[in-house]
């Protein structure tokens, strides 16, 4: 029997080990930079190289890693091959994860107070 913890049932052996290969791949800053400018809209690898600040191969690389897992996908526009994500809730995730850091960023922190009675 799966534990339960508020109500939720404990995710299969399986499913944990997808979302670690999925955040795994989101730990690379560039690629999650990546993600970022893709979950505001598709773009191709010449855009978001100089959107990311990149080099056009490593760019193209990351984007590779992310295709091949499936957080990608990228459709032909001509000669140009665009990249999107077409899942909402890794879009989701990036966009929460990435703006609750970011708002956490601008807040002034509060002064440290020293605890009463423990030296510090």
């Amino acid at each position: 029997m799966a534990d339960r913890i508020g109500g939720l049932e404990d995710p299969s052996a399986e499913v944990l080990t997808e979302a670690a290969a999925a955040f795994g791949l989101l730990a690379s800053s560039a690629r999650l930079h990546l993600m970022w400018a893709l979950s505001q809209g598709e773009s191709d690898v010449t855009h978001l190289a100089d959107r990311v600040g990149g080099a056009l191969p490593a760019v193209s690389q990351h984007l590779a890693k992310l295709k091949l897992a499936g957080l990608v996908r990228s459709r032909r526009d001509g000669r140009r091959q665009v990249y999107y994500v077409d899942d909402p809730d890794i879009v989701t995730v990036v966009r929460v994860m990435v703006g609750q850091l970011t708002a956490r960023s601008h807040q002034v922190p509060a002064p440290v107070r020293r605890l009463r009675g423990t030296g510090a």
